[in-house]
């Protein structure tokens, strides 16, 4: 079993945690030592007062003892492994106080110690206490043949990096086939006749229409995928612009990326809070029925114990008229029978406490059965809501990881947009001359120019061509 210790002072709040009935479906004082009040917040206070002779602050040591959950533990194992945690951190002798705790049909107890030694009026010295209390959880382990936590065989596979994946691992979810994004592509075109009908019809259907890199118009889904009209649809790109127009107006794709991301987000926050109201709707059946079998197993308990207590009184009366007064009395000392009647005495009430205990733990076994099948109900409705959280959560996960990608490049592009333009630097009147178009009487002016003759060479004398 498991076991966890520490030393602390607040002998007040200890019993209120103790004896605390709210968390705890059953509560039982079993064992009060070495204390004169029988009450558990009494006697705490008893340690406490005596601590006040010496200097120590952390005067209490408390254990807990937790067992496998499906295990059923009898109160001797309890009790022999309090045994050997005195015996192991030096306790022995010392008052201590011992309770039984039952939640979500697990049974655990509870061992508190005081560490003053009142001969002394010193504190007992608990070093190593955890170290000690590994080896005695080991050995109960290893001597009820209990499966022991890997934790506790090996320190180093508490690394969460050691984990399996399948510890990690998480439902894939299962995306959109081909042929039915084709189909409702289709479908959106063909009851479409513009722009604006297509793009709405897309919406409709948690797409974006916008302007793609290579291809032109392009739909967006909400997973950032980037679909090609013409390609789903079947038409021709010329079909596709004519409708359609010309994309350069349209958005970008990670403008369209990152409103899908803003867009879902309000969505993710709206499915949490349908799965946590769902959650809340599947587990209240559940927690009534809990409620109310703590309260039957309360009452069956509590008749039991009072059907003993009345069986006890009536056995004792039994054994009691065994022993005779006055002359007959003395006659049965002076005959030795008085000895014989006692000892059978003896050895009747101790058959009969013995038989008390088995018959309670008989019921308590019985009632931690019948609840440990509610829990498990509780824990398949608690599995199934976490895995509803971890799939919003990651969803949730990839559109803030699709924004974060999406956000650098549409900065450079404001960036870009909000720049002012590159001023040109003057240029004379013949090189803008050059540049610039030729006017419609600069070209009528070169073509009567080709028709004139063409100047005569130098040293020949020529007639002009008519």
């Amino acid at each position: 079993m498991i076991l966890k210790a520490s030393q602390r002072g607040g002998p007040k709040q200890l019993a209120r945690h103790l004896l605390r009935v709210g968390d705890n479906e059953h509560v039982e004082l079993h064992e009060v030592r070495g204390f004169v009040s029988e009450d558990l917040t009494e006697a705490l206070k008893e340690a406490q007062a005596i601590a006040k002779g010496t200097r120590c602050k952390q005067f209490l040591f408390s254990v807990s003892l937790n067992p496998p959950e499906s295990e059923n533990v009898k109160v001797e194992t309890f009790e022999s492994a309090i045994e050997r945690i005195e015996e192991k951190t030096g306790l022995a002798g010392q008052p201590r106080i011992v309770v039984f705790h039952e939640k979500e049909g697990r049974r655990h107890a509870h061992c508190v110690w005081s560490r003053i030694d009142a001969e002394t009026m010193t504190a007992r010295n608990l070093s190593h206490f955890k170290l000690k209390l590994r080896d005695v959880s080991r050995e109960l382990y290893l001597e009820h043949d209990w499966q022991m936590p890997r934790g506790l065989m090996n320190s180093s596979e508490r690394d969460p990096r050691n984990f399996s994946l399948a510890e990690w691992q998480q439902a894939k979810r299962v995306g959109q086939d081909a042929r039915d994004l084709k189909t409702l592509m289709q479908e959106c075109w063909a009851v479409s006749d513009s722009r604006a009908a297509f793009a709405q019809a897309l919406e409709q259907r948690g797409l974006i229409l916008a302007q793609g890199d290579r291809r032109g118009h392009v739909a967006v889904t909400h997973d950032g995928e980037v679909l090609s009209v013409a390609r789903y649809t079947g038409k021709k790109t010329k079909e596709i612009t004519a409708r359609l127009g010309d994309p350069k107006d349209l958005p970008k794709v990670e403008e369209a990326k990152a409103r899908h991301a803003s867009e879902m987000a309000q969505t993710f926050q709206r499915h949490r809070a349908e799965a946590e109201q769902q959650k809340r709707r599947d587990l209240e059946p559940l927690e009534e029925r809990r409620a109310g079998m703590a309260r039957q197993q309360r009452e069956e308990r509590a008749m039991l114990e009072q059907k003993q207590q009345e069986r006890w009184n009536t056995e004792t009366r039994e054994w009691a008229s065994r022993l005779q007064s006055g002359m007959k009395g003395l006659w049965q000392r002076v005959s030795g029978e008085y000895t014989r009647v006692r000892e059978q005495n003896e050895h009747e009430a101790y058959t009969a406490v013995q038989r008390d205990r088995q018959q309670r733990e008989a019921l308590i076994f019985a009632q931690m059965r019948e609840r440990r099948e509610l829990q498990r109900q509780i824990k398949t409705v608690r599995e199934h809501h976490a895995a509803l959280m971890r799939d919003i959560r990651q969803d949730r996960q990839t559109y803030k990881q699709m924004e974060q990608e999406t956000a650098p490049t549409l900065q450079t592009r404001f960036r870009q947009a909000a720049a002012p333009a590159p001023t040109k630097a003057p240029q004379t009147a013949q090189a803008e001359a050059k540049t610039r178009a030729p006017s419609h009487a600069e070209r009528l002016q070169v073509l009567r120019a080709g028709r004139q003759p063409k100047p005569a060479s130098r040293g020949q004398d020529r007639e002009p061509e008519r």
